[in-house]
């Protein structure tokens, strides 16, 4: 059985995980979700910390 590790190589590699890389990068260049994702982890680390 192929470890977790590679079977997330082959996503990657096949047509729909080249899709989906696409639409992260699409979605990683707009301002709005760039703010969200800080103001997510702003909140995770601070609640990690205590």
């Amino acid at each position: 059985m192929a470890s977790m590790v590679e079977r997330i190589k082959e996503f990657f590699r096949s047509p729909q995980g080249k899709r989906a890389v696409g639409r992260a990068r699409t979605m990683g260049r707009d301002p709005r979700n760039q703010q969200r994702v800080r103001q997510f982890m702003d909140r995770w680390r601070h609640r990690n910390t205590h």
